[in-house]
C-alpha cells in the first residue's frame, strides 16, 4: 500500500481494499472529502465497483444529520442537544420499562456496524436495558445459510475458505447470486471455471451472471422461481444414480447419507423439470459436470456456493441443507480448492452476527440459553449470568409485536431502514408508528428515521475506527479518514451516555479498540475465537486474520488464523457433518388466478440496500434513477405495455408502480423489482413477511403478483411513455 490511509469500502461483504486521502484543494472537497484508490488485496486485486468507487461522496451529503431532532407538539422534529435528546431517551425508556417491564423496549441492529458497534448493541439491550427484544436486518441476509451451516457443520462461516480459492476450480455452482452486479470484483475468481466451461449458474433471470456462463462458459439454468431446492434434489439424484458420489468420503466424514440418498430417489430428472422448468437433460448434464470437477472424479475442484435468491424461502434453511448435501455428496468440504460456501451479503453481515445482535446469541457465536455460555459472558460483562434476558423472537415476528398490548412499546433502531428493506413494508410502518418511542440512530435522514421521536446523528465509515469481518471470515481494519461533522457522535458514545442515564456507569467504554479487546476475551473458547485478534495485531497485517483465531500461552507465538475449515474435521460433536434430508413444499403465496405471475427481488450495480446512500450519490442516482420492472416481452404483450411504460404490480399485500423494462432476459412468468426504492415504486409493499420455520428468514425473493398497465401516476414517479387504456 502507498500513500492514503487504508481501509475498506463500506458497503458489501466483500469489504474491497482501498485507501483514502484528503483532496488537494477545497473545491474538490465539498462534494467528496476524500479521493478514493483502489489497494491490492486477494479478494478484490485493486478493483472497486462504481459504488466503491463514488463511497466519498455519500461523506458530503447536502442533507447530513448533524445535530439530534426531537418531535416536537406540533408533529415535527426539531433540532435540540445532545443533552436534551439523551435526557428524553432516557426518561421515555425508563417510564415504559417501569409500566410495562423489560420487555417494552426492543433493539434492532444492522449487518452493516462494526464488529465494536454491533457487540456493544448487544451488551446494552442485556445489559442496560436487560431486554430479551433484540435482532437485526441479517436476520434478513444470512439467517437460511447460517441455520443450514450451523445444522450441517457445526459452523457458520460464510465462505469456509479464501474467496481466491475459487481459482483453482474448474466447476462451480452458483445458486441465487448475481455478483457480477452486487459484488463484481469478485467475479474475477470465477475465470478458471468459466475458462473451462464449468460455471452453472441457478437464476430466473438471465442475469449479469448469468451471461457469464454464455458462449460455452457454464450453463444457465433459468428454473422456475422458487424451485432452487428441486434443481438441488434434482442434481443430488443423478450423482447417487449415476454413481458418482464420493461414498468413501461420505462414510468416513459424514451421518445422515442413506436417509438423503432415500428421499431424493423421488426426483428424478423428468420429474424435477415438471417443477422447476429446467430440462432433464440439463440436470444430468451438470450433475457430471459437478461431479468430474471434483477431486473424486480427478477434476482439480469444485464449489457449491448459494445466496440470498436460494436463502430467502420459506424453505431456505432446506434449500441451503440440500446444497451443502449436494457439495457433501460429492466430497468437497474440507479439501483443497473444493468446498461449500454462503456468499454474504452486507458489510458485516459475518461479524453482525457473531457477536450478540441475534435474538439468541451471545458473543463469540454462542447460545444465550448455553448456561456455560451465559456464565463466561456474564464473567466478562461484570454480571450476574441470572440477570441475562433469555432468547428473544427474530427479526419478522419481533416486529409484528412492536405496539402490540404484549409487545414492546420502545424500538432503538441502529444501522438499518426497515421501512424500506423489510418485508410487507406497509405493516411495518403501522407498526413503526404504533409505538410510544421510536429512536433512530441514522446519518442521513432516510425513511424510517423520519418517522422517528428521536433521531440521533452518528459517524459514517470513513470517520471511525473498528474491525469488519469479510464474507470469508476475514478480520479487518476500518480506519477513520475524516474529521466528523461537528455534532455528530459514534453509537459507541451514545451507548456509554444512555448508560450512564439508566443507571449503568460502567462497562461502556468509547474507545474502538477497548471494545474490541472486551469483544476478544467475550469471545474466547466460542464458535467465533476472536480471543488472538486486537486493532494492534490487525494493524500490523494489511491483509486481515481469519476467525477462529484463539489467544495463546504468554511467549508463543500468536495464532496464525485459519483461513481454512474442516481440513480434519467439522464443528460439530463427533466431527462428522449432518446430512439432513429435505423436501420441496414451494413458495407460500403461490400463483392463482388473480396472481398469475410471480415477483421476485433483487439488487442492482449502482444502489445498495435500501439506497439511502447510495440514491444520494449524483452519479449513481443518474445511472439508476427510479424503480422499475423487468418483464418479458411475451408478458409485455399479452398485459399490453411497451419499454417504458408504467407498470402497476398488487400482491395480497399491497401495490406498487415502477417503470417496465422489458427485456428478453426474464422468464415469460415472472417479473423482477429492485428493492432499493421506497414510496410507490417500493417492492417490499409487495413480498411477503412469511418466514423459514427453523431461521426466521422472510420469503423476500418470490410471491405472487398482478401486473397491468398503470393508468394512475402516483407522486414521486413520471409521467408514462404513453397513455395506456385497458
Amino acid at each position: 500500500m502507498t500513500g492514503g490511509i487504508a481501509t475498506h469500502c463500506p458497503y458489501c461483504a466483500l469489504q474491497c481494499a482501498m485507501s483514502l486521502t484528503p483532496p488537494d484543494d477545497a473545491a474538490r472537497a465539498v462534494s467528496a472529502p476524500l479521493t478514493v484508490a483502489g489497494r491490492d488485496f486477494p479478494t478484490n486485486r485493486g478493483g472497486l465497483c462504481q459504488k466503491g468507487w463514488t463511497s466519498a461522496q455519500v461523506l458530503g451529503a447536502p442533507d447530513r444529520l448533524t445535530s439530534p431532532l426531537l418531535r416536537g407538539a406540533d408533529g415535527e422534529l426539531h433540532p435540540a442537544t445532545w443533552d436534551e435528546a439523551l435526557d428524553h431517551v432516557a426518561d421515555r425508556l425508563t417510564a415504559l420499562r417501569d409500566e410495562h417491564g423489560p420487555g417494552a423496549v426492543a433493539v434492532f441492529g444492522g449487518g452493516g456496524l462494526t464488529n465494536e458497534k454491533a457487540y456493544a448493541l448487544g451488551k446494552f439491550a442485556r445489559v442496560v436495558l436487560r431486554t430479551p427484544f433484540i435482532d437485526y436486518n441479517g436476520r434478513f441476509c444470512m439467517a437460511s445459510a447460517a441455520a443450514g451451516a450451523n445444522r450441517a457443520f457445526g459452523v457458520d462461516r460464510g465462505l469456509p475458505f479464501p474467496l481466491a480459492d475459487l481459482g483453482g476450480a474448474d466447476a462451480i455452482l452458483l445458486l441465487g447470486s448475481n455478483v457480477a452486479e452486487t459484488m463484481p470484483p469478485s467475479s474475477a475468481h470465477l475465470a478458471a471455471a468459466r475458462a473451462a466451461g464449468g460455471l452453472v449458474v441457478v437464476d430466473p433471470r438471465h442475469s449479469s451472471t448469468a451471461a457469464l456462463t454464455d458462449d460455452g462458459a457454464g450453463v444457465h439454468l433459468q428454473a422456475v422461481p422458487g424451485t432452487d431446492l428441486v434443481v438441488l434434489l434434482a442434481l443430488l439424484h443423478v450423482i447417487w444414480a449415476e454413481g458418482l458420489a464420493d461414498t468413501a468420503y461420505l462414510a468416513m466424514r459424514t451421518t445422515g447419507a442413506d436417509d438423503v440418498r432415500r428421499s431424493v430417489a423421488a426426483w428424478w430428472p423428468e420429474r424435477a423439470e415438471q417443477v422447476c422448468g429446467v430440462p432433464a437433460d440439463d440436470l444430468r448434464r451438470v450433475a457430471r459436470l459437478l461431479a468430474a470437477a471434483s477431486p473424486a472424479g480427478g477434476g482439480h475442484g469444485a464449489f457449491v456456493l448459494t445466496g440470498r435468491g436460494a436463502e430467502q424461502s420459506t424453505q431456505g434453511t432446506a434449500t441451503v441443507g440440500a446444497a451443502i448435501n449436494l457439495a457433501l455428496a460429492l466430497g468437497l468440504p474440507g479439501r483443497l480448492g473444493s468446498g461449500y460456501g454462503a456468499i454474504t451479503g452486507q458489510g458485516n453481515g459475518q461479524g453482525g452476527r457473531e457477536h450478540g445482535q441475534k435474538s439468541d446469541q451471545l458473543p463469540g457465536y454462542r447460545k444465550i440459553d448455553d448456561p456455560a455460555a451465559r456464565a463466561h459472558v456474564a464473567a466478562v460483562w461484570g454480571v450476574d449470568p441470572d440477570d441475562l434476558p433469555g432468547p428473544g423472537v427474530p427479526a419478522v415476528e419481533l416486529l409484528r409485536r412492536l405496539g402490540t398490548p404484549d409487545g414492546p412499546k420502545a424500538l432503538l433502531v441502529h444501522g438499518s431502514n426497515l421501512v424500506v428493506s423489510a418485508p410487507d413494508a406497509g405493516r411495518v410502518r403501522e407498526r413503526l408508528a404504533s409505538l410510544d418511542l421510536l429512536v433512530v440512530c441514522d446519518l442521513v435522514p432516510s425513511e424510517t428515521s423520519r418517522l422517528a421521536d428521536v433521531v440521533l446523528p452518528v459517524t459514517q465509515w470513513a470517520e471511525e475506527e473498528g474491525t469488519m469481518t469479510s464474507l470469508e471470515g476475514r478480520v479487518l481494519r476500518r480506519r477513520r479518514a475524516l474529521t466528523p461533522p461537528p455534532g455528530v457522535r459514534s453509537e459507541l458514545e451514545i451507548f456509554h451516555d444512555l448508560a450512564a442515564r439508566l443507571g449503568v456507569d460502567r462497562g461502556f467504554p468509547t474507545d474502538p479498540a477497548e471494545v474490541f479487546d472486551e469483544l476478544a476475551r467475550a469471545s474466547e473458547g466460542g464458535i467465533a475465537d476472536y480471543s488472538g485478534l486486537s486493532h494492534a495485531r490487525l494493524d500490523a497485517d494489511e491483509t486481515g486474520l481469519f476467525w477462529p483465531c484463539p489467544a495463546v500461552p504468554d511467549g508463543a507465538e500468536p495464532h496464525p488464523g485459519t483461513p481454512r475449515l474442516f481440513a480434519d474435521r467439522f464443528g460439530t460433536p463427533d466431527g462428522r457433518a449432518r446430512m439432513v434430508a429435505a423436501d420441496h413444499h414451494g413458495p407460500s403465496d403461490d400463483l392463482r388466478p388473480d396472481a398469475p405471475v410471480y415477483l421476485i427481488t433483487g439488487r442492482v450495480l449502482q444502489h445498495y440496500q435500501s439506497g439511502a446512500q447510495t440514491r444520494r450519490v449524483p452519479a449513481l442516482a443518474r445511472a439508476q434513477p427510479e424503480p422499475y420492472a423487468e418483464i418479458h416481452p411475451l408478458l409485455a404483450d399479452r398485459i399490453g405495455v411497451e419499454n417504458g411504460d408504467l407498470v402497476q404490480i398488487t400482491s395480497a399485500r399491497g401495490t406498487a408502480v415502477a417503470v417496465a423494462h422489458v427485456t428478453a432476459s426474464m422468464r415469460t412468468d415472472a417479473v423482477f423489482m429492485p428493492f432499493h426504492w421506497s414510496g410507490p415504486g417500493s417492492a417490499n409493499l409487495l413480498t411477503t413477511d412469511a418466514t423459514d420455520p427453523i431461521s426466521g428468514m422472510p420469503e423476500f425473493k418470490v410471491c405472487a403478483v398482478d401486473i397491468r398497465a398503470a393508468l394512475d401516476v402516483p407522486g414521486g414517479l413520471r409521467a408514462p411513455r404513453q397513455a395506456v387504456a385497458r
